[in-house]
């Protein structure tokens, strides 16, 4: 079989994600091994592969395929979540650009339009993982809205009603205008932003006295129900008791009395608009304050908002406020710098909103997951630093609202039998729910016609929480195989921005419906931000083409290229050079088994002592470097564990290792030694394989023809076995040697094929087992251990030996001469200037400690130099 000269990662990529597939080597059926599993953190059904995916993904083949070749049962299950949110606004974007209202269609037909959207449009990002190398068990392939994982949402909800968890409440909530649905807190982000102060005077009733208020939302005037001034405040004492008329509105509110309000801030006089703000509602509670909601779904002023009706509220912003102006009662505006709620997905800014929600109680139900976590350490995070984020979300964990005004997701299994606020029964299906209604309403003549089930969907993480559950039916059939042997999996790769959106939720739902943990580790990875540490966007324009840089570098080479610097937790500065340098590691693997490959071997010759000895190190640094990986693993060390293995191929292997065993120039190798250089690339391979799986299976069925049982993906992680340190540490000083052998040549222009003497003075402590790989590897014809130093010859020290190489016929010795005395020269003038410098109290005795330890390592070093080239000088006179 030809080995290609150069490595071409494309065609290499495609055929062997094909043969894996062809032999299912990603499937897992549950059987008498132990399983390790993981379970993909769920894109986006409408997602496209980005940077941040690419490092998830990245992992978590890493774990999985490591777990193939130490013999677990590995499954990796894939799944896309059908994100309502995200999902319905492209449906309704697009059906707008058609000529389509999204209001003017049924909820049969718009949800007929959901899912052509997302058979077309959906799982493009699974296929793209594909081409990254991500092993998963494709077969089990998994979407949230799925009809048995909406089941298993449906029975969720019914359970926890049930047990009077779920609940339903006329609460304050955050409002998504753009959406038109509520969100939770955690899908809230709050930024600063530039605003403005307006100071608008009111009218006192019946007098011509007036109050200043100041608001950064003039346009919410027309919700006024009540003015507020605190009790304590002297500048307000006639107001007691009297009422002021809202601007433009003209409406007549009460002027209450309340601490609430801060004296120092603003006029210290508050409008109270309870319909549209938290706080403001709070107050109209205790006061019971009429409630005036003045905008329409969209954030547009409704028929409250009079001439402005229709106005989106930035717009009446500006018009109120001109309003204001030309009435003469828009005191003044000043520069204001407030913060902003905007939602997660659709960037709009929130909308403070009363409104019929359901909620689901989170306070009892948390506290088995955050005793998971901080106590017991059932489940572990990694990096641990995480543990403090997860204790401030739970320990001050609200009520989790679970409806979203949406018709893209699971609906909410109440169905509403009467005009009464209670009047409604929560069931699976609608013919359980006719029978509790029946029984509710004492009216047995209610038929199905007569319920209206409750037109909005659960929040899209109230079926992700139930993830690793429900991909293996845990929640409808608890008992099935599956579940038993696959539930909890083991490790959970994913962002730490969805900690507790998710990641906390799922370890909730665990503790709630399986009795434990859903997982046993949470690796955290970082953000992947740009070199100037910006986090990568479409809008910055900063986040490469993932797919090209495949196509550019290689998927080994992207996936070296971004582990190579992402420890756990930390963010990734991602810079194009580490793609090349991935693909650089590639090439040099490429070439070092065509080196191999190229060797003629002769089974008659015996095995020269330099490679035995050689073969014999590398086995021991080998698996000196495979204690370090597990090590690395153990710990979530990932990009460690790359740099180990990186450091252990390019530096041990190639640049070592070879150069050791390889022939002589048109020389055959003997058998034995090449036998023993092939099976450590193959350990090589192996340790590789979970970083590189493509390059690495190119080079292992070209080592020889193999059986599919016998691909790389299925082959065995090397054990771990004895380490010969003595031989370890005897190689670092041989390297050493060498290198001395090395730098006298390139000083003195002393070609490597011209062969040279070494002689070892102070030698009792040399180990002399290297010495083969020392001639060898610095052509030297003769090595003496001698007692006295050798005339006539340049040395070098290393350790407590001094090496000399004679300069007879090598050198001009005259031109030698005279280039030692001069470097001589300068170094003794150098010496002199430092001890000068020690020599002198005040600055010894005021100087760091670590200056003057410092000037004191520049006079050994200068010392033991000099004493080098008098050495050196005296061998050449």
């Amino acid at each position: 079989m030809d080995i290609p000269a150069k490595y071409d990662a494309l065609s290499v990529e495609d055929k062997w994600y094909s043969y894996w597939m062809k032999h299912n080597f990603f499937h897992s059926e549950p059987n008498d091994k132990e399983p390790y599993t993981i379970v993909i953190p769920p894109p986006n059904v409408t997602g496209i592969l980005h940077m941040g995916h690419m490092l998830n993904n990245t992992i978590q083949d890493v774990l999985i395929r490591r777990a193939r070749l130490k013999g677990y049962n590995a499954c990796w299950v894939p799944g896309m979540d059908h994100a309502s949110i995200a999902t319905e606004a492209k449906v309704v974007a697009k059906l707008k650009s058609e000529g389509i209202n999204k209001n003017d269609l049924t909820r049969e037909e718009f949800l007929k339009h959901a899912w052509e959207w997302t058979d077309k449009h959906g799982g493009i990002i699974l296929e793209q993982l594909k081409k990254l190398g991500a092993s998963c068990d494709w077969d089990r392939t998994k979407f949230t809205m799925d009809d048995d994982m909406s089941e298993a949402v449906i029975k969720v909800f019914v359970d926890l009603y049930n047990k009077g968890l779920i609940y339903r409440g006329y609460r304050m909530v955050n409002w998504d205008p753009e959406a038109r649905t509520t969100l939770s807190d955690e899908e809230v982000n709050y930024e600063e932003r530039q605003g403005k102060l307006y100071y608008i005077s009111y009218k006192i009733e019946g007098s011509s006295d007036t109050l200043t208020i100041a608001t950064t939302r003039p346009e919410t005037i027309f919700g006024d129900t009540a003015i507020c001034i605190n009790p304590n405040d002297e500048r307000f004492t006639h107001l007691k008791g009297k009422k002021a008329i809202v601007p433009i509105c003209n409406r007549v509110v009460p002027i209450i009395e309340d601490e609430y309000v801060d004296v120092e801030f603003g006029t210290g006089c508050l409008k109270v608009t309870p319909a549209h703000d938290e706080n403001d509602k709070v107050l109209g509670d205790k006061h019971q304050l009429e409630v005036v909601d003045i905008f329409n779904e969209d954030a547009s002023l409704n028929s409250y908002g009079l001439q402005f009706e229709g106005q989106d509220r930035f717009v009446a912003r500006k018009a109120v406020a001109k309003e204001l102006e030309e009435l003469g009662i828009l005191i003044k505006t000043e520069d204001h710098l407030n913060k902003v709620g905007t939602s997660e997905r659709t960037k709009a800014v929130i909308e403070p909103r009363l409104s019929d929600q359901w909620f689901l109680s989170m306070k009892e139900l948390s506290k088995p997951a955050l005793n998971a976590v901080l106590e017991t350490e059932d489940v572990k995070l990694f990096p641990k630093r995480f543990n403090n984020t997860y204790r401030h979300w739970m320990e001050n964990i609200r009520d989790w609202n679970i409806s979203r005004q949406l018709w893209w997701g699971q609906q909410i299994p109440a169905y509403y039998f009467g005009d009464g606020k209670d009047d409604f029964v929560v069931a699976e299906t609608k013919e359980d729910a006719l029978k509790l209604a029946q029984e509710r309403s004492g009216n047995a003549n209610l038929s199905a016609n007569d319920l209206k089930q409750d037109p909005d969907v659960v929040d899209t993480w109230f079926s992700a929480w139930l993830w690793p559950i429900s991909l293996f039916d845990g929640i409808r059939n608890p008992d099935n195989e599956e579940a038993k042997y696959y539930y909890p999996t083991n490790d959970l790769v994913t962002g730490p921005d969805i900690l507790f959106f998710w990641v906390a939720r799922m370890i909730v739902a665990g503790y709630e419906f399986k009795g434990e943990r859903p997982f046993n580790n949470v690796y955290l990875t970082g953000l992947v931000r740009d070199k100037q540490r910006r986090k990568m966007s479409k809008s910055l324009g900063n986040s490469p083409d993932a797919l090209k840089l495949i196509e550019d570098f290689g998927a080994d080479g992207v996936r070296v290229g971004l582990l190579l610097s992402s420890a756990a937790g930390n963010d990734l500065m991602f810079d194009e050079a580490l793609c090349q340098q991935g693909k650089q590691f590639a090439n040099k693997i490429w070439n070092a088994f065509r080196l191999i490959k190229g060797w003629g071997v002769d089974s008659n010759i015996p095995q020269p002592e330099a490679s035995k000895v050689a073969i014999k190190w590398y086995q021991s640094k080998f698996q000196e470097a495979l204690a370090e990986i597990e090590d690395h693993f153990s710990k979530y060390r990932i990009s460690d564990a790359l740099m180990t293995t990186y450091k252990l191929v390019w530096d041990d292997f190639c640049s070592w290792l070879l150069e050791m065993v390889k022939p002589g120039y048109q020389q055959p190798i003997d058998k034995t030694t090449l036998e023993a250089v092939v099976a450590l690339l193959e350990d090589n391979l192996r340790i590789l394989h979970p970083f590189m799986p493509f390059l690495t299976e190119e080079v292992w069925q070209f080592i020889k023809d193999r059986t599919p049982e016998e691909a790389l993906i299925v082959a065995e992680w090397p054990k771990q076995e004895t380490i010969d340190t003595e031989l370890l540490k005897g190689f670092k000083t041989a390297a050493e040697v060498v290198s001395g052998i090395r730098t006298i040549r390139k000083q003195k222009n002393i070609a490597m094929k011209n062969s040279i003497n070494l002689s070892i003075l102070n030698n009792d402590t040399v180990d002399t087992t290297f010495d083969s790989v020392i001639k060898k590897l610095g052509n030297v014809d003769a090595l003496d251990y001698v007692t006295e130093k050798v005339g006539g010859a340049l040395s070098f020290r290393v350790q407590s030996s001094e090496y000399f190489i004679p300069m007879a016929g090598a050198v001009n010795v005259d031109e030698e001469i005279a280039k030692l005395t001069e470097e001589l020269s300068y170094t003794e003038g150098f010496l002199k200037s430092v001890q000068k410098k020690l020599s002198n109290e005040r600055f010894v005795n005021n100087a760091p400690e670590a200056v003057v330890a410092s000037e004191k390592k520049k006079e050994a070093d200068a010392i033991a130099k000099i004493e080098m080239i008098k050495s050196s000088l005296a061998g050449l006179k």
